[in-house]
C-alpha cells in the first residue's frame, strides 16, 4: 500500500519507519524542515533503542521517505496523523491547533476513497469534528481513530508487535471499508492473532487517555503508600511485593519512587479531566488531581530527604545526580523529575552535577544552568551524596565498592529503589530510599 505519516516527530518517524518494515510505501511528512531533512539522510533526532538500525534499512529499501511537501501525500491509501498535542499554557487542556492545521492541509490533496486514520492522543470528541472537516471539503473521504501504545524504549516493538489494534470507526457504510484498509496495513500483525477492538470515535479515543491514567494512578497509589510507610516505619518495596501476588492487583508498576514525567502521562491526566469539565463530567475525574499532587509532592520529598542526610543544610554540599530523562532508555527530558529535583537542589544550595546516558546534550539546551558530566564516576568525584534518579540499567549495576572509592562520603539516596541496598550496605554505603526505613 502507499501510506503517508504526517507529523514525524518521536511517533511519526517509529511509524514511519515500521509501516515501511511492514512492506508499505511511506512518505513521512514533516513541517519542520531540518527534521524532516535529519530523518531523510537517517540521522535519528531522538534516542529510542533499535530505531536507528530500522530507519536506515527502512530508507535503504526505497519504501520511506521524507518531506516537507504536503503535495507528495496525493495517491496514498492512507493518511496517518501523528502530530503532537502538547498541554495549553496556563491550562490543563490539549492544544489541538497542530492537528487540526495539519487536517487542514491534508485536505487539499485528499481523494475519495482515501482514510484519514488518527494516532494522535486526543480529547474525546475531536475525531467527529475532523470528520465534519473532512467530509465538508472531501464528501467520500473517510476518518478512523487508530490510538497508539508506545513505550518510550520500546517504540518499535510496540508499533510492529502490538498488544493490541483499536479501530475507532465511521458509522455507516464507510465503516467497514476503513477497517478493510486498516486491517490491509496490519494485515501481519492482524494475521498474528492480535486481538482487535472495533469501535466508535468516542471510545478509541479515550482508550488511550483511559490508559495513560489508570497507570498514572497505580504508579501514584504505591507512592501514596510511600508516604504512609515513611510516617509509620513500614517498608513500600515489602508491601509493594505482598499486595503485588494478588493478580488482581499485579507487581507491575509498584515500584514507589520518584514518580511519572515525560511527555505524555502528565499531560494526557490532565487534559482527560480538562475535557471531563468542558463535557460537564468533571466529578468522574476528580481523583486525578490528587494522582498529579500525589506525583508532584515525591519531587519536594525527594529534595527533603536529600537535605536531610546532608546535615539538614544542602549549602555547599557536592551532589551527583545519576540520571536526567524522565525514564530509562529515553533522551526525553519533559517534565523530568530528575531534572526538577537537580534544579531545587541546586537553588537550595548544593554543587550539583548530573549524569545520563542519552540525555545530557538535551539538558544543555534546555538546563543551562546545571553543570554535567560524562560518566557516574566523574559527576560522583568528592560527592557528599550520590542521588540515583533515573533506574538506567548500567546505574543499577555499578559496583558499589568501586564507586566508593569516588566519593567523599558514601552516603545514596535511591530514588527509584531500583539499587541492591544490601550490597551498597555491605560496601559501606549509608542507604536512604523514598518509602524505605532508615537503618
Amino acid at each position: 500500500m502507499r501510506l503517508s505519516v504526517i507529523g514525524c516527530g518521536y511517533l511519526g518517524a517509529v511509524h514511519a519507519a515500521s509501516m515501511a518494515e511492514l512492506g508499505h510505501d511511506v512518505i513521512g511528512v514533516e513541517v519542520d524542515e531540518a527534521k524532516a531533512a535529519r530523518l531523510a539522510k537517517g540521522e535519528v533526532p531522538f534516542y529510542e533503542p533499535g530505531f536507528e538500525e530500522l530507519l536506515k534499512r527502512s530508507l535503504g529499501s526505497g519504501r520511506l521517505a521524507f518531506t516537507t511537501d504536503f503535495e507528495q501525500a496525493a495517491g496514498a491509501q492512507v493518511h496517518f496523523l501523528c502530530v503532537g498535542t502538547p498541554q495549553k499554557r496556563s491550562e490543563y487542556g490539549a492544544d489541538l491547533r497542530f492537528v487540526e492545521s495539519a487536517v487542514e492541509s491534508l485536505i487539499g490533496v485528499l481523494s475519495p476513497g482515501e482514510l484519514v486514520a488518527g494516532k494522535s492522543t486526543v480529547p474525546v470528541g475531536t475525531a467527529a469534528l475532523l470528520a465534519d472537516m473532512i467530509e465538508d471539503k472531501v464528501p467520500d473521504a473517510m476518518l478512523a481513530w487508530n490510538p497508539e501504545f508506545l513505550r518510550e524504549g520500546l517504540a518499535v516493538k510496540d508499533t510492529l508487535e502490538p498488544d493490541r489494534l483499536v479501530y475507532g470507526l465511521p458509522d455507516g457504510e464507510a465503516g467497514p471499508v476503513a477497517r478493510a484498509l486498516l486491517d490491509e496495513v496490519y494485515s501481519s500483525i492482524v494475521s498474528r492473532g492480535t486481538p482487535q477492538v472495533v469501535t466508535d470515535y468516542q471510545t478509541a479515543e479515550m482508550v488511550k487517555t483511559a490508559a495513560n491514567s489508570f497507570l498514572a494512578t497505580k504508579i501514584s497509589f504505591i507512592n501514596a503508600m510511600a508516604e504512609l510507610c515513611e510516617a509509620t516505619g513500614a517498608d513500600v518495596k515489602q508491601l509493594a511485593d505482598a499486595i503485588g501476588y494478588d493478580d488482581r492487583i499485579g507487581r507491575k508498576f509498584l515500584n514507589a519512587g520518584l514518580g511519572f514525567g515525560g511527555g505524555c502521562l502528565p499531560k494526557d491526566i490532565r487534559a482527560f479531566m480538562a475535557r471531563a469539565g468542558e463535557l460537564g463530567a468533571d466529578q468522574a475525574l476528580t481523583f486525578l488531581r490528587e494522582v498529579d499532587n500525589i506525583n508532584m509532592r515525591r519531587r519536594i520529598r525527594m529534595v527533603e530527604l536529600a537535605r536531610q542526610v546532608c546535615d539538614d543544610s544542602l549549602l555547599g554540599k557536592r551532589v551527583a545526580v545519576l540520571g536526567a530523562a524522565f525514564k530509562p532508555n529515553s533522551d526525553d527530558i519533559r517534565d523530568s523529575p530528575a531534572l526538577n529535583v537537580a534544579a531545587q537542589l541546586q537553588l537550595q544550595g548544593a554543587v550539583v552535577r548530573v549524569a545520563d546516558p542519552a540525555a545530557v546534550e538535551n539538558c544543555r539546551k534546555t538546563w543551562p544552568q546545571l553543570d554535567y558530566a560524562d560518566s557516574p564516576e566523574e559527576a560522583a568525584e568528592r560527592a557528599d551524596l550520590v542521588l540515583l534518579l533515573t533506574e538506567w540499567q548500567q546505574y543499577r549495576d555499578l559496583d558499589p565498592v568501586a564507586f566508593g572509592k569516588v566519593v567523599k562520603r558514601k552516603s545514596v539516596l535511591d530514588g527509584r529503589n531500583a539499587l541492591n541496598r544490601e550490597s551498597w550496605e555491605a560496601a559501606g554505603w549509608s542507604y536512604r530510599a523514598l518509602g524505605r526505613r532508615a537503618t
